[in-house]
């Protein structure tokens, strides 16, 4: 029995362990190739595959097996949708800590609001593919994305506030259906 128990621990505590450190290291921003481009996300898809009345409205039509094979496919969609954001959020963060140094006040502020958003969303982006891949082993347990899809757009509208703020003639725009 004492055993048992410290096996578990000491599983729970690998697993901590290993989570901790892929969050640091998905966390770290290295210098990234400036050939590195945004891609654009349609954010209506993305917020019409993580509704969960489109996940109710699947479980009532379709059979149990049906549910699940549709409900993995949905999941993977979804984890390239986050991996996508947290891309993008990965280049913005590069953008408004090269903004930080401006003289401008205004546009200093709005590249420290880009830094943070981009952040903010990188993090959660992390935590929502670890939720992804253990929903994927039980793909009839809900999936909450709402922290991702707010995010993003809050990191949008950053984006296009500093982008407008530096260069006023050059419109932004990092989502297709915003």
């Amino acid at each position: 029995m004492i055993l048992a128990i410290v096996l578990v621990i000491a599983a729970a505590v690998g697993l901590i362990m290993v989570l901790g450190l892929a969050v640091s290291r998905s966390l770290q921003i290295s210098g990234r190739s400036s050939s590195e481009k945004i891609e654009a996300i349609d954010v209506e898809a993305f917020r019409n595959l993580v509704d969960p009345l489109q996940n109710d409205y699947l479980r009532c039509r379709l059979s149990p097996a049906a549910f699940r094979e549709v409900q993995r496919k949905r999941l993977r969609a979804a984890a390239d949708y986050i991996r996508v954001a947290a891309h993008n959020a990965t280049m913005l963060v590069v953008i408004g800590q090269a903004a930080l140094a401006t003289s401008d006040p205004t546009t200093a502020e709005a590249a420290r609001q880009l830094v943070e958003d981009g952040l903010l969303l990188r993090r959660n982006a992390t935590l929502a593919l670890m939720k992804i891949y253990l929903a994927l082993a039980w793909p009839s347990a809900a999936l909450t994305a709402s922290p991702i899809l707010e995010g993003y757009e809050r990191l949008s509208g950053s984006a296009m506030l500093l982008g407008r703020l530096q260069n006023p003639a050059v419109p932004v725009r990092i989502s297709t259906v915003l």
